[in-house]
């Protein structure tokens, strides 16, 4: 695990590996950011030509490796581009920090220390530095067998131009700590191969995580369940021989005033079942829990914070596979609430786990829902590989959520629910099908969970299936695998929760 201190110590006086310094972009020069001053005093007020001369522009993304001069403590400067240099009076933003100083922590790996000496006005650029780097630092090596061998992850973030001593800076390195370390809790169960993390392990590890910081956790097991009459989370894992669990992970403080209910979509590995996904769109459906990823990360978040709201966290968990036991397109199955769901493509089972925990958590009558999952391959086709939609019952509870998250440096976008997309849903044989009309399919499944909320209660659906589990190469602090997308909205919802402003 990366440490973060804020160092007392200058740029030119720190002990460290490399110094990580921002150059941006001005008209058609390049310019060195605030931060880097005893840097660029070593270089002779020179840096910025030396890296032009190397072939930096201070686009974004950007990190080039030059040797420290005489004057420098570590051996080596690491200059990272921040794009575009801001007007006048104006700072750079916090994403454009964290990605920054991301990408400087990736380039590091191997490294035992690296002094980062971006930008910082505020605590709040104090705070989108430390996260960055800690997340940028991140690596999932547990399977392989060198990775004894394998370089490490950057091992100490030492903030320079922060204030150790003042309150708001050392609180805001703290949160971005514990915030960063939980993102990378999600990253590591959404990146654990599914035949280790079943249900089973999966909730096993919520009750270790719950005795850690003083959790209430509850298990329901596929015979509580059954008992229960939670059919659609029986009814997905069916198929599997790891059957399913729902998991209850509950914060409270003693001075909270608001209660804020989070349901995570938690399918272990999803073969389609019956309705079998074909070759080419199963090998990283072990991702398909990364909603209820963040939704166990996210309350422990809010327990490691202190926050004066009670945060419930329900992880519908699941494997949804084919067999002789499996639902079959065409079954109806009867929910927890009492519905009757007409299963007509048993790969649109992320709704019917989700129903279940939507229709147990509004039972606690909460002040908000907001459930997570990377529910359909439609939102993925209207909004891309980066960005979540969000969907709700309460147009102003939407825009809040979508502001937060853009706050939070996490790409959303508001959807619709259009009341006539409902009908397409209508089953001859049961309340409802499993499925609607092809175009929109993400609404149509917001839609159907929005059936199983309970009245009068706030909620909002996350659709994360773009951005939760990333393909291509890394960039800024986001690796290749699990994200631990929505983690940072959820813990900034839950804030703003308990300061009364929702």
């Amino acid at each position: 695990m990366t440490a973060l201190t804020l160092s007392t110590a200058g740029a030119a006086t720190l002990r460290a590996d490399a110094l990580v310094v921002g150059v941006a972009k001005s008209g058609k020069a390049l310019v060195v950011a605030p931060g880097a001053e005893a840097v660029d005093k070593a270089f002779d007020g020179r840096l910025a030509a030396v890296l032009e001369t190397l072939g930096a522009s201070g686009a974004e993304g950007e990190a080039t490796k030059l040797p420290a001069p005489a004057g420098l403590k570590a051996p080596v400067v690491l200059a990272v581009g921040l794009g575009s240099a801001p007007e006048d009076g104006e700072s750079f933003g916090a994403e454009t920090l964290r990605r920054a100083a991301g990408t400087a922590a990736r380039v590091l790996t191997g490294s035992k220390k690296a002094g980062f000496a971006l930008p910082i006005a505020t605590a709040d650029d104090a705070a989108a530095i430390a996260e960055g780097a800690l997340l940028g630092a991140y690596a999932f090596t547990a399977y392989q067998e060198n990775g004894k061998d394998a370089k490490k992850p950057l091992a100490e973030v030492a903030l320079l131009g922060a204030k150790p001593r003042d309150k708001a800076h050392k609180a805001a390195a703290e949160r971005a700590q514990a915030v960063a370390e939980e993102m990378n809790r999600a990253r590591d169960l959404i990146n654990m191969p599914p035949n280790d993390l079943t249900p089973a392990a999966f909730a096993a590890a919520a009750q270790t995580a719950g005795k850690e910081h003083g959790l209430k956790v509850q298990v329901l097991d596929e015979k509580a369940l059954a008992k229960g009459g939670y059919g659609g989370i029986l009814g997905v894992g069916n198929g599997s021989e790891n059957p399913p669990r729902l998991v209850r992970i509950a914060y409270t403080h003693a001075k909270a005033e608001k209660t804020l209910a989070l349901v995570g979509k938690g399918i272990t590995y999803d073969s389609g079942g019956i309705s079998l996904k074909p070759a080419g769109h199963n090998e990283t459906m072990k991702c398909d829990m990364s909603g209820a990823a963040a939704v166990f990360s996210a309350v422990v978040a809010a327990a490691r914070l202190g926050l004066e709201v009670n945060v419930t966290g329900w992880l519908a968990l699941a494997e949804n596979m084919p067999s002789g036991s499996a639902t079959r397109p065409g079954d109806v199955l009867r929910m927890y609430s009492g519905k009757t769901v007409e299963v007509l493509n048993t790969d649109a089972e992320g709704r019917l786990v989700l129903a279940d925990a939507l229709t147990r958590a509004s039972e606690e009558h909460p002040d908000a829902i907001v459930d997570v999952a990377t529910l359909t391959g439609a939102m993925v086709l209207a909004l891309g590989n980066r960005t979540f939609g969000i969907m709700a019952n309460d147009d102003d509870y939407r825009s809040a959520i979508h502001e937060i998250a853009e706050e939070v440096g996490e790409q959303s976008w508001p959807m619709p629910l259009p009341a006539d997309l409902r009908k397409g849903m209508d089953s001859p044989t049961a309340d409802i099908a499993n499925m609607g009309e092809r175009m929109g399919g993400g609404l149509v499944a917001g839609l159907f969970l929005q059936e199983f909320v309970g009245e009068g209660i706030t909620w909002a659906h996350l659709d994360i299936a773009g951005p939760a589990f990333h393909e291509g190469a890394p960039y800024g602090y986001t690796p290749k695998g699990g994200t631990g997308s929505s983690v940072r909205t959820l813990v900034k919802l839950a804030e703003r929760t308990a300061a009364g402003e929702l």
